[in-house]
């Protein structure tokens, strides 16, 4: 068993996000018809495919490694009534084989740091039409100076970390025309995100009390909330909207 996705499992979303900001960054993007076609590139439980779908004309490829988050998107398109719309493949970021230009719209909200932010941009241009969309949110440094603490962390869990500016650059670097760029809230860190995940970390607490592998676990999980408390001024996630050049 996987102790990280046995600590995220039956979470609302797997990064943060909310629909506010699913929705602020679409609000960037021209509407999508009836013929065009969205990928959700890792989209976990898909709260945020959802949202796509009922604010779309669409047709969407929602795209995850991990099986169970699938099945739980499948309920949900089940319950949405979104079958003829929405459709899952159980496929990695890292080796999509799509044909050139078959997407109007490429999304991923809080799951590109795991290609790379210029890696993921160049691989997945070519599947975009021209002057098709690009919406990912990204980790960001939101200040010059960081303090010593979030440098470390995330110096180790996420070393590609950059500033906005710099990822600005390379998504003109990387041939696209950036549209729009924002942070997200704080309270998208927490509403779906870290109270349910305190809430699953305390029940598996008392589950495996004593096991020290899980133990750890479960403490990596607490350092990385008790550093958004303190230090949510210096980094964030930002949604970054961009338009393939033509």
């Amino acid at each position: 068993m996987d102790i990280f996705f046995e600590i995220h499992k039956e979470l609302p979303r797997e990064g943060p996000g909310d629909t506010e900001s699913t929705l602020k960054a679409l609000s960037f993007v021209p509407e999508i018809r009836e013929d065009g076609r969205i990928l959700d590139i890792a989209c976990g439980p898909g709260m945020q495919t959802i949202d796509l779908a009922r604010n779309t004309k669409g047709t969407i490829e929602a795209l995850d490694t991990h099986r169970p988050f699938l099945e739980v998107l499948e309920e949900k398109i089940r319950e949405a009534g979104y079958g003829d719309r929405i459709k899952t493949r159980n496929h990695s970021m890292f080796h999509l084989d799509y044909g050139e230009a078959s997407f109007d719209l490429i999304w991923s909200e809080g799951a590109i740091y795991i290609i790379g932010f210029e890696k993921g941009l160049k691989a997945w241009k070519k599947f975009l039409k021209p002057g098709g969309h690009m919406v990912v949110s990204e980790l960001s440094w939101l200040k010059k100076k960081i303090s010593k603490s979030p440098q470390a962390f995330w110096g180790k869990h996420y070393p590609g970390i950059s500033t906005i500016s710099k990822n600005m650059k390379i998504i003109e670097d990387s041939g696209y025309v950036p549209l729009a760029h924002f942070i997200l809230p704080k309270e998208a860190w927490w509403k779906f995100y870290y109270r349910p995940l305190i809430r699953r970390i305390e029940k598996l607490r008392v589950e495996h009390q004593g096991d020290g592998k899980w133990e750890r676990s479960l403490d990596e999980e607490l350092e990385e909330v008790e550093l958004f408390k303190n230090y949510s001024s210096e980094y964030g996630y930002v949604f970054y909207v961009m338009r393939k050049i033509e």
